[in-house]
């Protein structure tokens, strides 16, 4: 009874109060001030927006590129490619950082190595791997697995450590095998720093596979074997002085990233319920 007296007592929203308070109408207004002052400051030769073509120029560049086979064959290998060397990162290193989180002995033989390999950037790889691995594929794919990996085992660490000790004196002191304290205190624990871990590792390898498909797709030597993809795309255009056509492969990127990682959040949002807010 006292919960519906508050509720009646609550002053409702105007109409116009709860459209904006709408974070889907507060995302629409934020993009469209930010192509409009675009817009402008392209038209009026702004000094902060240089030579970046109008967003009008971007759009009728854009439409024509719907119907290219060429441009969605560009988004499905940069896809392939962050999906396969995700994935990789995954398998590997939520193993490893649980066992690196969990174990001593296991933590003080790998950590050094970790943190030696773990401050060089992914790009800087990429010369090694063009010239280790066999195939342009697997150099691309080695170095997305490098740039998703040291972040989602760090947070799997830094999410192990952050569990209460108190929960693992409980269970023992109530007798519960290693097995089931790390089945219902270390996983459940993990599990949200693995999403950020992983939400922030999906947009790292969007990075590093454009610049990947850039450096090694640039040269000329592999455009057959590892050509397509958005950051060849967005060669291809640099060196054919297309302007809108770089800004289209640009902002395909940041769908691209979007998207995965809207994924990633949701799937997170199915692992941890209890996270959820309503």
């Amino acid at each position: 009874m006292s919960a519906i007296v508050a509720s009646a007592a609550q002053p409702r929203p105007r109409p116009g109060q709860s459209i904006f308070r709408h974070h889907v109408v507060r995302a629409v207004i934020s993009i469209s001030v930010f192509i409009l002052l675009w817009e402008l400051g392209s038209r009026l030769k702004a000094p902060w927006v240089g030579e970046v073509p109008p967003p009008s120029v971007v759009l009728d560049t854009w439409i024509p590129l719907l119907t290219d086979q060429g441009y969605w064959y560009s988004w499905y290998q940069s896809s392939r490619r962050v999906l396969s060397g995700f994935l990789a990162a995954m398998i590997i290193g939520i193993p490893f950082g649980l066992a690196m989180a969990t174990s001593r002995v296991f933590h003080d033989l790998t950590f050094p190595v970790f943190e030696i390999l773990r401050p060089i950037p992914p790009l800087a790889w990429v010369p090694a791997a063009i010239i280790f691995w066999p195939t342009q594929e697997l150099s691309i794919g080695f170095v997305i697995f490098l740039g998703a990996i040291f972040t989602i085992m760090l947070n799997v660490i830094g999410g192990a450590r952050s569990i209460d000790v108190r929960f693992f004196q409980a269970a023992r002191s109530m007798g519960s095998s290693n097995w089931d304290i790390f089945r219902r205190i270390v996983l459940p624990g993990v599990l949200p720093s693995i999403v950020v871990g992983c939400e922030v590792g999906i947009g790292i390898t969007w990075n590093v596979v454009v610049a990947a498909e850039m450096i090694s797709g640039g040269g000329g030597a592999i455009q057959s074997s590892a050509g397509g993809g958005l950051g060849f795309f967005i060669w291809n255009s640099y060196i054919g002085f297309s302007y809108p056509h770089i800004v289209v492969g640009m902002i395909s990127i940041g769908i691209a990233g979007y998207i995965s990682s809207a994924i990633i959040r949701r799937l997170g949002l199915y692992v941890t319920p209890w996270l959820r807010v309503r």
